[in-house]
């Protein structure tokens, strides 16, 4: 069941403003295979850029147009992971899928939810996250193209038109963040994942935004620890402040 809760969930941060938040029923971690998770959250139709920001400041992400933050008992897996967009450095792997890339052209619009998207999406979780079930239109929407700030797409294509990737983010004057991005399972090999966010990080760079926030970097989870390798970062303790991580 699902319970109104006004209080902070120590030891997550608080919201940044007075709310009601709902914790809801516990579920399956998508980390962690024997573990249970709880968030709590609340539905925004619309929120200013700034606001949405802030809320990112205390370890809040969206899904949609739903603003949760992970609450788990026992467990602070999930650590909010920015990066400094002037300082940032790649690394020679990354260095290796910039250039691998650059015979792809970039679109960068208004999220626009289309039937080409659809199946190169449901592609992307049959292939890569395993996903037996199709999704419905509607839903896709909901999750990936409904939202209550501004936000921006941006669209891979290669020399011959085809559509290879597509990432989401939220944009503001103090951030760029990283919604979803999801691509051609038989592009595997381009590496797209880091080379769509090292074009994110330098599209932040030139629209002089400080920081491009990557979600939650999940320790011991494998499929999180790319996150860690953009350097360097900062992770989002649990009193509130941003701190350097160690050098890796």
């Amino acid at each position: 069941m699902d319970v109104p809760h006004r209080h902070s969930a120590y030891p997550a941060p608080a919201p940044p403003i007075p709310l009601d938040l709902t914790v809801m029923s516990g579920h399956p971690c998508s980390y962690f295979h024997d573990r249970r998770a709880t968030t709590r959250a609340f539905y925004a139709p619309a929120m200013p850029g700034e606001l949405y920001h802030r809320f990112m400041d205390a370890g809040f992400r969206r899904s949609g147009r739903v603003i949760y933050q992970p609450v788990c008992v026992g467990c602070r897996s999930c650590v909010a992971i920015r990066i400094p967009v002037e300082t940032f450095t790649p690394d020679k792997s990354q260095r290796r899928a910039w250039r691998r890339n650059q015979d792809l052209s970039v679109g960068v619009g208004l999220p626009t939810p289309t039937g080409e998207k659809f199946q190169l999406y449901e592609e992307y979780c049959r292939h890569w996250h395993g996903a037996a079930e199709t999704h419905d239109y509607a839903a896709f929407t909901s999750f990936l193209y409904e939202s209550p700030v501004e936000t921006l797409e941006m669209t891979y294509r290669d020399a011959a038109g085809n559509l290879l990737g597509v990432g989401i983010c939220d944009v503001c004057q103090e951030s760029l963040s990283s919604v979803y991005f999801y691509f051609d399972p038989a592009a595997a090999s381009r590496s797209l994942g880091t080379f769509s966010a090292l074009w994110e990080i330098d599209f932040a760079r030139r629209l002089n935004i400080p920081h491009y926030y990557l979600g939650y970097w999940v320790n011991g989870c494998g499929a999180m620890q790319y996150k860690a390798n953009f350097n360097p970062h900062e992770l989002l303790d649990t009193d509130g402040v941003w701190r350097p991580a160690p050098p890796r």
